[in-house]
């Protein structure tokens, strides 16, 4: 029986066959952004694997080095009781460290977004151990397999001091590359031409991260017109209208939203759907910048995600330990480097005439002034001489610098270039003065100079090192450096405070940006 012919009937409203068309277009081209995405992140699947792998075999280097401290080798260990009576411990062990490892995988310590930025990596590389530890112990216990105490403390605080130190390592060899233009996130930035700008200058500055702004989507903007910033130009992509069919134009696979002027919270929603199924990241810049995440929650009311944002502390009991803190190790850094700092102010005398500390008038706390301490890196007649040196000033603000300065000393430009004249500063800090950690003290005519804003760096003890420091020093644009200061200044904290420790170190053996 022939099949009655089939009439295609539309109607207002339905889409035609160009719509249809159209829409087929931006589902082939999505299906390919998401695709090429996938090819460009395979770096990160690589990495993400070798991880694994390093955690695995760190996890059996733990459990080799408990068994060898605990029972000397690894001669089996029979269980004398329980259901596993019988049984070799060393089969036991034998699947501790693929445990371990299964337990951080639960923990998503293998998560892209969390690897080679910020500390939730090493907080969940952690929160996995404990789990880890707190299940061998409740499997101990029930299975009556009588691990040793010893063992399991051993195998505990070794297992995570690898474990943190070989995600450490892979992080630094990770920035490593990004530096040199590898292992990229690449972004196109949504927000007015300002907005844009900025964000792809702070990105290009902290290149650690991973994210480079290759594009930019400003309203108003016309397809291929430039947006200019301080690392170069940026071709912008016309609307947000089929932003994701267009995004292998560019090669990116990250899209930010560097301002909430640009898009309403309609245009939004509508553009976290074009880029479902895309495998294209979303990344909003939120309205208050420069608040730590730790001060940030989400309060859910009437169907809506508000961001409730704590107020910064200034006191309590963290001011107070930070005090304790600061003192014991003010205090233990100069019984260590007595003797080093007695050789230092023998050679300051010898190189050149004049004495071996410089005191300087600084403001501290609450814009109380007090003197401070370094060892002397300039001729004597430096505050005299610098009038005539104003117009080689090359700092950006009311900062003072000049790269090669006339008036340092032979000697002083190693102490300078080591930050070694700041470590009379350590009285300062037994004092009540200064603190380990802070803003940097400024001068009264810098002070003067500050806007409304900036004198909040005054809310806290100035520091002997603070952000700007481990942040490129004096090579930082006075307002990075301002951002940076009051930045620790609204979001302090004890763990802020050991990282810019730690990070410290490093940037002293780097000497870049110190002259």
């Amino acid at each position: 029986m022939r099949r009655p012919a089939t009439t295609l009937v539309t109607h207002p409203g339905d889409p035609t066959a160009d719509d249809i068309g159209a829409d087929t277009d931006a589902l082939s081209a999505a299906v390919a952004t998401r695709a090429r995405s996938r090819r460009r992140r395979g770096w990160e699947a690589s990495y993400a694997s070798l991880l694994f792998a390093l955690d695995l075999v760190l996890a059996v280097v733990a459990v080799v080095v408990a068994l060898q401290v605990r029972y000397g080798g690894l001669e089996p260990v029979v269980t004398p009781q329980g259901p596993i009576a019988g049984l070799s411990f060393s089969v036991l062990v034998a699947a501790i460290a693929p445990t371990w490892v299964a337990f951080l995988l639960a923990s998503r310590a293998y998560e892209s977004k969390y690897l080679g930025v910020g500390s939730d990596e090493f907080k969940r590389v952690l929160s996995g151990t404990l789990r880890f530890a707190a299940a061998l112990g409740l499997a101990s216990y029930a299975l009556h397999a009588s691990v040793s105490r010893g063992f399991f403390a051993v195998l505990v605080s070794l297992g995570a001091v690898l474990l943190l130190s070989g995600r450490y390592a892979a992080r630094k060899v990770l920035h490593a590359l990004r530096r040199r233009g590898r292992c990229l996130h690449r972004v196109v930035a949504i927000g007015t031409a300002d907005e844009v700008a900025r964000l792809a200058g702070q990105l290009a500055r902290d290149r650690y991260a991973g994210l480079e702004v290759v594009a930019a989507c400003v309203p108003d903007a016309s397809p291929g017109a430039e947006v200019t910033t301080e690392h170069g130009p940026l071709v912008t992509l016309g609307s947000v209208d089929g932003l994701a069919a267009r995004m292998h134009e560019v090669g990116a696979d990250t899209v930010a939203v560097a301002g909430t002027s640009a898009l309403s919270s309609e245009d939004l929603r509508e553009l976290s759907w074009q880029l479902e199924g895309t495998g294209v990241d979303l990344l909003l810049t939120p309205a208050i910048t420069d608040v730590a995440g730790p001060r940030i929650h989400i309060r859910p009311v009437a169907g809506l995600s508000l961001l409730h944002v704590d107020e910064p502390s200034f006191g309590g009991v963290g001011a107070l330990v930070k005090r304790t803190v600061d003192v014991l190790g003010a205090a233990m850094l100069l019984a260590v480097l007595a003797v080093p700092m007695i050789v230092i102010a023998v050679a300051v005398r010898l190189d050149s005439a004049g004495p071996v500390f410089y005191r300087q008038e600084r403001v501290g706390r609450h814009g109380a002034t007090f003197r401070m301490w370094k060892f002397r890196s300039m001729h004597v007649d430096a505050d005299r001489r610098r009038g005539a040196l104003v117009e080689l000033d090359q700092s950006a603000g009311p900062l003072f610098k000049i790269r090669a300065d006339p008036r340092v000393t032979r000697f002083g430009r190693f102490l300078r270039r080591r930050s070694i004249d700041e470590l009379p500063q350590l009285f300062n800090v037994l004092l009540g003065q200064m603190s380990l950690v802070g803003p940097r003290p400024p001068l009264r005519d810098e002070v003067a100079g500050y806007e409304a804003a900036v004198h909040r760096r005054l809310y806290v003890r100035p520091g002997m090192t603070g952000l700007w420091q481990i942040s490129g020093r004096t090579d930082l644009p006075w307002d990075e450096s301002v951002r940076l200061d009051l930045y620790y200044v609204e979001n302090w904290s004890l763990s802020l405070d050991a990282l810019i420790l730690w990070k410290t170190v490093f940037a002293v053996l780097r000497g870049h940006g110190a002259y």
